[in-house]
């Protein structure tokens, strides 16, 4: 079978072309199209290679991330074919703790649906309840469609976004937010993207209170906390990034440090991590400057052990002995 109008001659020689190909003509039926030429074309591979080397773990985020992906180039494809279907909708729900990954995933994909055509622009405006809602009456609309306005053309990323919804007060602004919401993610979905964030937890009675919100996400992605092993790599990463080393004592300290903390409150996942490697750099110049030597370029790149047990986090329990 094949469409009025296209003429499919047999035994003719097929080149593949690429549905990357703006304003192209509808492709003949028997026309075959190159993907992996499109992957690199649009800079498609290398921006989940980007997200690879960035976050460590989170394997089911970066599987739905490259399933989007995929979705939004057939599509592409489709439409070289002149097969019409429903334009996808992208508004999604990234729920995890504090410092999973969920604002750089959120960057990288703006950068996914720009290069695929979805959206405008590859950029994300971050708000809070505080950027949407006004103090009094007649305030929070005009906040909103500023913050609407700032996002058009790319992605809305709402953090904690169940701060939004208080039910203990009928007459809170923040539902105002939500009506304004709604009728933008439907009648802007060919410009805009949302993406709430927040915990797991509150994340769904705010949906299960919003059902008009819920019914317009599409994508609901759960960030998970990372382990003790994904986050050592991660420090190892951020110290490299960093240009600085551990020494073989301060990895195991920081080992250590790790399984303390989390068991801590309050932990936030790779930002603790990232803080309590500041400190240590701080603990590192201390130590430095109260050499009174000249230093070399080891002694600068190197964080030691001391540098690691210095944290409040040793107070109870003290470094280790010290072997012999």
């Amino acid at each position: 079978m094949h469409r009025p109008g296209h003429t499919v001659r047999p035994g003719r020689e097929l080149a593949a072309v690429t549905a990357d190909e703006e304003g192209a003509a509808v492709l003949e039926d028997d026309a075959l199209l190159d993907l992996s030429a499109d992957l690199a074309a649009r800079h498609v591979a290398a921006t989940l290679a980007r997200l690879d080397a960035e976050l460590v773990g989170l394997a089911t985020v970066k599987r739905r991330v490259r399933e989007i992906a995929a979705w939004l180039l057939v599509e592409r494809a489709r439409q070289r074919f002149g097969l019409e279907s429903a334009r996808p909708t992208m508004h999604m729900s990234f729920t995890g703790g504090p410092g999973t990954g969920k604002t750089t995933v959120a960057l990288r994909m703006a950068e996914l649906l720009h290069t695929l055509g979805y959206i405008r622009k590859p950029k994300v405006h971050t708000v809070t309840r505080d950027d949407l809602v006004g103090q009094f009456i007649g305030h929070t609309a005009p906040k909103t469609k500023e913050a609407l306005a700032k996002a058009a053309g790319g992605v809305l990323f709402i953090d904690e976004a169940y701060y939004l919804f208080r039910p203990e007060n009928e007459r809170d602004y923040g539902q105002e937010v939500i009506e304004i919401l709604l009728q933008e993610m439907e009648t802007e979905r060919t410009s805009l993207v949302v993406i709430f964030a927040g915990y797991p937890d509150r994340m769904e009675t705010f949906f299960s209170a919003n059902p008009g919100l819920s019914s317009r996400v599409a994508h609901h992605i759960e960030f998970p906390d990372y382990t003790h092993d994904e986050l050592t790599a991660i420090a190892e990463l951020m110290v490299a990034q960093q240009n600085f080393r551990f020494d073989p004592a301060a990895a195991a300290a920081f080992g250590r440090y790790l399984e303390l903390r989390m068991a801590r409150p309050r932990f936030a996942n790779a930002r603790s991590v990232r803080n309590a490697l500041d400190r240590c750099r701080l603990r590192q110049a201390k130590r430095l400057v109260e050499l009174a030597r000249p230093l070399s370029r080891t002694d600068l790149i190197t964080l030691t052990a001391d540098d690691v047990y210095g944290s409040s986090v040793f107070a109870a329990t003290g470094p280790p002995p010290a072997p012999g």
